[in-house]
C-alpha cells in the first residue's frame, strides 16, 4: 500500500509541496540563525579563489581560512574609521532634516484635514461616534532598553557568520566530497563534483563583477554629489555602493533619501539635482554597463531574478536580499537547468 501510494504522483507532489512549506517556514522562524548562515556560505562560495590562490602558494587550508577571515575583519574596522568623520558630519545635519520632515506632515495634516471632517461626517452618518480611535501604549521609537536587548542577538548573529564562514572555507572542498557521494549514484558523483565547481566560479565571477560596477557607481555618485555640494558627498558615495548590492530596492530608497536630503539642504530646482543625478548614474550603469560586464558571465530571465528577490527579501530582509542572485544560481546549476556554456543564448534571453 504504501508503495503504490509513493508512485501516485499526485501523493508526491503533495508530499513535496507540504515539505517545501515546512522547510521555508522553518527558514522563516529560524531567521536568526539561518540568515546568518546560509550568508557565510554565499560568502564563504565568494572567497573560494582566494583560498584556491593560497593554496596554490603551499598555504595550508586552516591558516588561509584564519588569514582571510582577519583581512576581512582588518578591512571593516578600517572602512569604519575612515567613515566615521563622514558619519558625524552627516549626523550633524539631521535635526534640520528631522524639522523639515515634521513640517512637512504639518503640511499634510493641513490639506488632510478637510477630509478627516468629511470622513467624520460619513462615519456619523453610518451610525458611528465620529470619534478616532487611537492605539495606547504603543511606542513607535525603540528605546535604549530596546536597543541594549537587541544587542546580543546582532552579536549571536554576527559569531554565527564568522564561525561558519571559517569552518567553511577550512572544510569547503571535503565538504562538496560528501555531498556529492550522498546526492547521487556513483557515476554522477564526478558531475555533482563538477557542479559545485561551476557554482564557485559563477558566484565569484558574479561578486567580483557587481563590486567592480559597484564601485565605480560609488566613486562616481560620490564625486558628483560633492560637487553640488551635498554634506558628506563620499559618504553618500559609499552607501550607493553598498545599497546596490540590495537589487532593485536599493537603488529606490537610496533615490527617495537623496530626494529628502536635496529638498533640505538647497532651495528651489537645486533640490532635486542630487536625486536626479544620481537616477542619472544609476540608469547608466543599469541600462549599459552591467548588461555589458555580466551578461559574459550568466544571463538568467529578469522574471526569475525579481521573483527570486522578492521571496528571498520577504524571508531574511537585506541578507535575503544580497543572497538572492548567488542561491538562484546554485539552484539552476545544481538541478542542470542553467549552463554556462549557453552564455551565447542565455537562459531566458528570449524575453
Amino acid at each position: 500500500m504504501r508503495r503504490y501510494m509513493m508512485a501516485d504522483p499526485v501523493v508526491r507532489v503533495s508530499l513535496v509541496l507540504i515539505a517545501t512549506t515546512l522547510g521555508f517556514g522553518a527558514l522563516k522562524l529560524g531567521a536568526d540563525v539561518f540568515a546568518p548562515l546560509v550568508f557565510a556560505l554565499v560568502t564563504g562560495v565568494i572567497l573560494a579563489p582566494l583560498t584556491e590562490y593560497l593554496e596554490r602558494l603551499n598555504v595550508p587550508s586552516r591558516i588561509s581560512a584564519f588569514l582571510i577571515l582577519f583581512l576581512g575583519c582588518a578591512f571593516v574596522v578600517v572602512l569604519a574609521v575612515l567613515i566615521e568623520p563622514m558619519i558625524w558630519q552627516v549626523a550633524d545635519q539631521l535635526p534640520r532634516i528631522r524639522q523639515e520632515i515634521r513640517s512637512w506632515i504639518a503640511e499634510l495634516r493641513n490639506l488632510l484635514s478637510g477630509l478627516e471632517d468629511m470622513n467624520k461626517e460619513v462615519e456619523q452618518a453610518l451610525g458611528g461616534d465620529g470619534q478616532s480611535k487611537e492605539k495606547e501604549g504603543v511606542d513607535a521609537v525603540p528605546d535604549l532598553t530596546a536597543a541594549l536587548f537587541l544587542a546580543p542577538q546582532i552579536i549571536a548573529q554576527a559569531l554565527i557568520f564568522i564561525g561558519t564562514l571559517l569552518f567553511f572555507l577550512m572544510t569547503r572542498k571535503g565538504i562538496y566530497s560528501w555531498l556529492s557521494r550522498h546526492i547521487g549514484d556513483d557515476e554522477d558523483t564526478e558531475v555533482i563534483q563538477e557542479r559545485f565547481t561551476t557554482v564557485e566560479r559563477l558566484v565569484s565571477q558574479y561578486f567580483i563583477t557587481i563590486s567592480a560596477i559597484n564601485a565605480g557607481l560609488g566613486l562616481a555618485v560620490g564625486t558628483v554629489m560633492t560637487l553640488l555640494g551635498l554634506p558628506g558627498g563620499w559618504l553618500w558615495g559609499l552607501v550607493a555602493f553598498m545599497v546596490n548590492f540590495v537589487l532593485y530596492v536599493g537603488p529606490i530608497t537610496f533615490l527617495l533619501a537623496l530626494l529628502v536630503t536635496g529638498v533640505v539642504v538647497f532651495d528651489g530646482v537645486m533640490s532635486l539635482a542630487p536625486a536626479a543625478a544620481y537616477l542619472m548614474i544609476n540608469m547608466i550603469e543599469a541600462q549599459f554597463v552591467t548588461p555589458a560586464l555580466l551578461g559574459r558571465y550568466m544571463s538568467v530571465n529578469p522574471l526569475l531574478i525579481f521573483v527570486s528577490l522578492v521571496f528571498w527579501l520577504w524571508l531574511w530582509g537585506p541578507i535575503g536580499a544580497i543572497i538572492a542572485i548567488p542561491v538562484t544560481v546554485f539552484v539552476l546549476v545544481m538541478l542542470d537547468i542553467f549552463h554556462p556554456a549557453e552564455e551565447a543564448e542565455g537562459f531566458g534571453d528570449e524575453g
